[in-house]
């Protein structure tokens, strides 16, 4: 009977997602309390660790039989091994969804750029992305990602995408905070995929009423002493299963001055080779989380491009892959991959 309802657990646990869809909410965005989200991330995370765990183990006992190596075989065969490993993954897995709820430190970043007007050498950007407002990652978590943003005094705040999941009435107080961050050019931001999730248009209309410049295929001058940078923005891909405007590199840098470096915002850095061959400085983008845990990230770069995590050469242009403040409340852990909020110091690139 014992293994009977370990089986139907575990099953559960496996397939969680599509029960709590059917329940509490819907895949991206579980209507559960905190604790709740929580403790069923924690267990599903160290469902897969040990799976992983029980692989490679068994892959090892196979090598030390085809090695005939018989007091390794023994060893791996001892009874506490695997209990062992159940214990180490479950440990794991709680400082996973610990770090994972956690407050994200600022990382200061400098990039040089070739043409930069003098008058930008210096220019902080602070990019927030990711941040995943939920039944997880509620309102008061959110107030303190502002307030750390806040306290950097950036020049210009970009947001990169997946602000929130959920419908607007769900997130209306989790998401309220955002209308506080205060940059001296503003706030810019973009769509990510998980906006298309929970009522697309309306969202776009309560960021733009919390005061954010909204770039949906369109871009923004800003000039300072004689001098221009152009931030250009994209929409998502998911954008093709609900008739909305797809991504439209064209139409982001129609009417854009030849001599101006423009910064591009993309939720998915998996376009970076086609904006590079635009002309495009910088490109600024999300989406991967870093790739979670060590080692998966490998995994998450094949599916973004190659790009996971921080700085890349594109050709002339360079990529910024953060890591994310926030995350899917689906699979929220984070094991040797920080959350971020990051400062980008623009310089003007010698020669």
């Amino acid at each position: 009977m014992a293994k009977a309802l370990l089986s139907v657990a575990l099953c559960a646990l496996a397939f969680h997602h599509r029960i709590v869809a059917r329940f509490a909410g819907t895949v991206a965005s579980p209507e559960l309390p905190k604790w709740v989200i929580a403790a069923i991330g924690t267990a599903f995370i160290a469902l897969l660790l040990i799976a992983v765990f029980v692989l490679l183990l068994d892959l090892l006992m196979l090598v030390a039989w085809l090695l005939r190596r018989r007091r390794a075989l023994t060893a791996l065969r001892a009874p506490w091994i695997r209990p062992g490993l159940a214990g180490i993954a479950l440990l794991l897995s709680v400082y996973g969804t610990w770090q994972a709820m956690a407050v994200p430190k600022v990382r200061q970043v400098e990039i040089a750029i070739s043409g930069l007007p003098q008058a930008f050498d210096g220019y902080r950007l602070l990019q927030l992305t990711d941040l995943h407002a939920s039944r997880l990652l509620t309102g008061d978590w959110v107030a303190q990602v502002v307030a750390a943003a806040n306290a950097q005094s950036a020049d210009l705040i970009v947001i990169t995408g997946d602000l929130v999941d959920g419908t607007v009435a769900a997130r209306a107080q989790d998401v309220r905070p955002l209308a506080d961050l205060r940059a001296a050019d503003g706030v810019i931001a973009i769509t990510g995929n998980h906006e298309y999730y929970g009522q697309y248009q309306a969202w776009m209309d309560a960021f733009r009423a919390m005061g954010m410049t909204v770039l949906e295929n369109g871009h923004m001058r800003i000039a300072r002493d004689g001098g221009a940078l152009v931030v250009a923005g994209v929409t998502d891909p998911a954008a093709a299963r609900y008739g909305l405007a797809m991504p439209d590199i064209d139409a982001a840098l129609a009417g854009v001055e030849a001599d101006a470096p423009v910064l591009l915002l993309d939720h998915r850095p998996a376009a970076a080779h086609s904006h590079a061959a635009r002309g495009v400085a910088l490109q600024l983008s999300g989406h991967t989380h870093g790739g979670h845990i060590v080692g998966m990230d490998r995994l998450v770069a094949r599916a973004n491009g190659g790009f996971v995590s921080g700085l890349y050469r594109v050709g002339d242009m360079q990529l910024y892959v953060n890591n994310g403040a926030g995350l899917w409340p689906g699979f929220a852990t984070r094991i040797g991959v920080p959350s971020e909020i990051t400062v980008i110091t623009l310089r003007r690139a010698a020669g």
